[in-house]
């Protein structure tokens, strides 16, 4: 009898490579106050890597998310990701004044990431010479998910200056984004609007690139009055080519793709975690022109029918 934890199995093999993670790799960045600490994750072997930019929900550091980086990397993948400022291990007092800046300051972290791509080339055994320029993905969870968006066109208004820049890397040409925070306005709760304030005003009208975006039908946050259809937003207001899997009971940490021993995670559940890894490499092998037959069974299995774990749709 095939159950919901295997369900899935044959959209991706189990031909999972050995992978090499090498960090603290410590890139100078004296204007930002803390040097930024990124980590590395790379298969052992192989060459023409396509590159992920992994940005992690608030709070969270660069050992977060094992279970879709480790996943992502053993499947051909160089998965780059950084500690944000946001970080728990970096404490900010609540004065600090870059906190209202924390969300810009994330983008500035992922273009510095791809201004030093040589630096990181250089620091992980065995990497040089590897790596695919040309193909760079950006994910994020949460807020990581903001972050990844703004790198593919989502414009979020400065709340201390008004303005609404482009701050999109044409570097970056797709995207995975996981339990992504959908608009602001109205449909924030008043502690949502006076905290995070960068969820206040955004723009998807500029979201062009391509990008799956991944939400829980349970993903009931207090930011919002929207309940879980909040997360889903990504994919239904901003143009071009988008994916959405909904995962059905899915909340915010769809199954526990934090960590593999999360405590946070409200959902546990492997077969869930494992849907959302299948998926996404699935995704990001077909949008990167790597091969679309996994993508192709994806859609198979999750379009159009009643599927235990989750719905995939596309426009």
């Amino acid at each position: 009898m095939t159950t919901p934890a295997t369900a899935m199995t044959g959209i991706i093999g189990d031909l999972a490579a050995l992978i090499v993670s090498v960090k603290p790799i410590v890139l100078p960045a004296p204007e930002r106050g803390e040097d930024l600490h990124v980590r590395v994750s790379a298969p052992v072997t192989g060459r023409d890597l396509p590159i992920i930019l992994f940005a992690h929900g608030f709070g969270s550091n660069l050992d977060g998310y094992a279970p879709l980086t480790d996943y992502w990397a053993a499947h051909g993948f160089v998965v780059i990701q950084a500690t944000h400022l946001d970080s728990r291990r970096l404490n900010l007092t609540t004065d600090d004044p870059r906190k209202p800046q924390m969300w810009r300051i994330r983008v500035d972290d992922m273009k510095r990431i791809l201004d030093d791509l040589d630096v990181l080339e250089a620091t992980v055994p065995g990497l040089a010479g590897r790596l695919d320029r040309d193909r760079i993905a950006a994910a994020g969870h949460s807020f990581g998910g903001q972050t990844a968006a703004i790198l593919l066109g989502l414009r979020v208004t400065d709340p201390q200056t008004g303005a609404t820049e482009d701050l999109s890397d044409p570097r970056v040409t797709a995207g995975v984004l996981l339990a992504t925070a959908g608009r602001g306005g109205d449909h924030l709760t008043p502690y949502a609007a006076e905290n995070l304030p960068w969820l206040r005003e955004v723009d998807f009208s500029h979201l062009t690139a391509p990008a799956i975006v991944v939400a829980g039908d349970k993903d009931h946050l207090p930011v919002t009055t929207r309940g879980p259809e909040w997360t889903t937003e990504p994919y239904t207001f901003s143009p071009g080519d988008k994916s959405l899997l909904t995962v059905f009971d899915g909340e915010h940490l769809l199954g526990g793709i934090s960590g593999y021993d999360a405590a946070e995670t409200t959902d546990e559940n492997p077969a869930r975690v494992s849907l959302v890894q299948q998926v996404t490499l699935a995704y990001l092998r077909h949008v990167l022109s790597i091969g679309s037959s996994t993508w192709i069974t994806a859609q198979a299995a999750l379009t159009g029918t009643v599927h235990p774990m989750g719905r995939l749709e596309s426009k």
